[in-house]
This record gives C-alpha cells, sequence and structure tokens, in this order.
C-alpha cells in the first residue's frame, strides 16, 4: 500500500515540518460528527457574496464563504481582499496530492498578518466543514496555533479504506459518514479538526489540480513563480457550480441521505 501524502509532509504549517510530528500530538483522537452533515457541496444563493482568485496565466478560482461557521475567518478573508492584500502573492508552497497555499507577503511560508494588524486571531473550527477536495482553510504556525492571512486549497488524493486504517495507527478515527464523504470525493481527512475551513471551491477547481503538479523545489516552493494576480469579492449570479474530486471528476455534491 502506497504511503499517502498527509504523512509525508505538513505542508498547512507556516514554518515545514514533517506531518508525522502534527500527528503524534493527536494521537487518540477521533473526528466525529454527531448529527451534523457536511455542508462544504452547499452552492451559494444567487446575490450571495463570494470570492474569486485569478491566477496568472491560468484563471480564475471561484469560492464560496461560510461565515455561518467561521464568522471571523471570513470576515478576516473579506478584510484582506478589501485592502488589496492578496494582490500580486505567489503561491509558495506546492504539494502534490495534498494542497496549493498562499497569502504570504514574504513569499517563503514565515509571513503574514491579519486583517486588524493583532498577530492573528484563534481558531474557529466547524465539525460541518471538512478536508474534502476544494476545501479552503487557513494555514497556521504549530507553535501559535493562530489564524493570518496564509490559506490554502485542498487538492488532495483518493481516500479509501486503506487510508483511514494508516490513519488509525496514528490514533485517528473517523464516522462511517465521513468515510463515505471523503471515498467519494477525496482530500485530506488528516487535516480536520486542526485548521480552520473557512471556503470551498465552486468553479475552477482544475486549476488547483494543475498547478498542484508544476515542478518545486526542496522546500516546495515553485520554480517558477505562480501569481495570485487578484483576489476579489463579487457577487454570485446564480450560474453553475462545478464541484470536482481527486481525479478531475465533476461530482454532484454531497447530500443529507448520505449522512
Amino acid at each position: 500500500m502506497r504511503k499517502h501524502s498527509f504523512l509525508r509532509v505538513g505542508a498547512c504549517l507556516t514554518a515545514s515540518v514533517l506531518f508525522a510530528a502534527l500527528l503524534s500530538g493527536c494521537r487518540h483522537k477521533e473526528i466525529t460528527l454527531d448529527d451534523e452533515h457536511i455542508i462544504n457541496y452547499t452552492a451559494p444563493a444567487e446575490g450571495e457574496e463570494i470570492a474569486v482568485l485569478t491566477v496568472k496565466d491560468y484563471g480564475q478560482i471561484r469560492i464560496k464563504l461560510f461565515p455561518e461557521e467561521a464568522p471571523k475567518g471570513v470576515e478576516n478573508f473579506k478584510k484582506l481582499i478589501e485592502q488589496g492584500f492578496y494582490d500580486e502573492l505567489i503561491f509558495h508552497r506546492v504539494v502534490n496530492t495534498f494542497v496549493i497555499q498562499t497569502g504570504d507577503p514574504k513569499g517563503n511560508g514565515q509571513g503574514g498578518e491579519d486583517a486588524w494588524g493583532e498577530g492573528g486571531f484563534s481558531q474557529t473550527i466547524s465539525n460541518r466543514l471538512a478536508h474534502t477536495v476544494g476545501a479552503v482553510a487557513y494555514a497556521i504556525d504549530p507553535n501559535e496555533k493562530l489564524n493570518k492571512s496564509q490559506f490554502y486549497i485542498v487538492t488532495g488524493e483518493e481516500i479509501t479504506e486503506d487510508s483511514f486504517q494508516e490513519l488509525s495507527e496514528y490514533g485517528l478515527t473517523y464516522s462511517p459518514y465521513k468515510h463515505r464523504i471523503y471515498e467519494k470525493t477525496g482530500g485530506q481527512p488528516s487535516l480536520d479538526g486542526n485548521y480552520e475551513i473557512f471556503g470551498q471551491v465552486i468553479d475552477g477547481m482544475e486549476i488547483a489540480l494543475e498547478l498542484q503538479k508544476v515542478a518545486v523545489d526542496a522546500s516546495y516552493k515553485p520554480k517558477s513563480q505562480i501569481l495570485l494576480e487578484k483576489a476579489e469579492l463579487v457577487t454570485y449570479d446564480g450560474s453553475g457550480v462545478h464541484w470536482l474530486n481527486w481525479k478531475g471528476e465533476e461530482i454532484d455534491g454531497i447530500s443529507d441521505t448520505e449522512g
């Protein structure tokens, strides 16, 4: 059985560390949903505000935001967009089958700030959002555990029962409902409960899946610069959503009947 990327590298941290170290701090942690349902695959309402990332030479990635689940996280993201903070930043860390990450003005994974200049804010982690393909979440310093400006988009990989068995060896267990969700979508379930998800890609996921394959150096920094040309907030016009799984195939979302 191949080892999964969630056991190789902690790409969602602002510092480069082995993900096994993170897992060792999470032993015997059960990730459950209780009576809730995953809402990543909820289409925006017409007139709702969404985020659009324009990646130079690639196109646009549209993101639904979840202010009810991550109120301060969404507020921070929107304020940073309005300030033009993300414009002209690079994707400084890209890990194939894991994540693509940006939001650091230093471009080395060591920078970033929140919208209020307060040095970061506490995480709000919703059990109704999961690290399925296309989830958008804040990257954090493992010591501070504070959200700032760095964020990542999950590109993910195929998740099977073997994947969950591998995670159980580190003391991580998941509900049967979550097994079914991840087996349909793919993603990185090992990140659940440790990072604040505040959005979900609803269109343009094929761009993220393409970006994850670029050549990188030993620090997972792309050898050729990938530029986040502009981030903006727009009103959702009701056009179709296109949710993709880890293979780039369109899926129809997740319904309550799967719970």
